[in-house]
């Protein structure tokens, strides 16, 4: 078992961004958004996302779902899950990720992990069990 921590950082670039409103009323839309993105530098591949989102009347948007990574990850390539949660104000988005247990595959089976993402891309702190 290696019980070291590692980091990488790097960017995300959304390829497609689909809302589909399912609730509008009062001041609070919700909505399912299916999100796919490239991740890049330490986290090489594409990620799928489901979320259920909330936006307000002063525009923020808030939302948590899952989210399958599929790459590499440093050295190691295969599949994990994330669940992501957060917040899109301003055209900014902040997030928390967590990897869900048992759901690594391939060279990262046994991947556990917490991450997120700011306004200087993202982090996320990993290691297998």
């Amino acid at each position: 078992m290696d019980s070291a921590q590692y980091r990488v950082t790097g960017w995300i670039n959304v390829t497609s961004y689909d809302p589909k409103p399912y609730d509008e009323t009062g001041s609070a839309t919700l909505s399912e958004v299916h999100v796919t993105q490239d991740f890049t530098v330490g986290l090489v591949g594409t990620g799928s996302a489901r979320f259920l989102m909330v936006t307000t009347s002063e525009g923020s948007a808030h939302f948590t779902g899952m989210e399958r990574f599929i790459g590499a990850l440093a050295d190691f390539s295969g599949s994990f899950v994330l669940r992501n949660t957060g917040v899109l104000t301003d055209g900014q988005v902040t997030s928390e990720w967590l990897i869900i247990p048992g759901s690594g595959s391939g060279e990262l089976t046994g991947l556990r992990g917490r991450g997120g993402t700011g306004p200087n891309g993202y982090f996320l702190d990993y290691w297998f069990e």
